[in-house]
């Protein structure tokens, strides 16, 4: 017996406005809105889900699990995003690889680089 990835799910007090902002981002549709409390974003050409629950209180400083997104122009993409409301936390550089740390509007990190090859 295997287990397989539901969804990735991130707490929130205000799930509505954070599902939509990642849909818009990844152009994904969220497909689901439980009463204000819990929202699923499904990507696009994916199995995968991402989903929005409210909590009364998030766990506090940098999360210990964050998104790793991939992007053909990292600088087009990291100038898009921080347009749309992210803020740029670190740029990153290991050899050729280059990748840079945002925060959502929320506070929760992800990653964005250049294609993984």
């Amino acid at each position: 017996m295997a287990l397989t990835l539901g969804m990735i799910t991130f707490d929130t007090t205000d799930p509505g406005p954070l599902a939509k902002w990642w849909a818009k981002q990844t152009a994904g549709t969220v497909e689901q809105e439980n009463d204000g409390w819990f929202y699923v974003v499904a990507l696009p050409d994916s199995a995968q889900k991402l989903a929005f629950q409210k909590v009364g209180d998030p766990t506090p400083g940098k999360n210990r699990i964050h998104l790793d997104l991939a992007s053909d122009d990292l600088d087009g993409e990291v100038g898009r995003l921080s347009a749309e409301g992210a803020t740029e936390v670190a740029q990153h550089e290991m050899g050729d690889f280059r990748w840079v740390t945002l925060a959502d509007p929320d506070g929760n990190q992800f990653c964005v680089s250049g294609p993984h090859t």
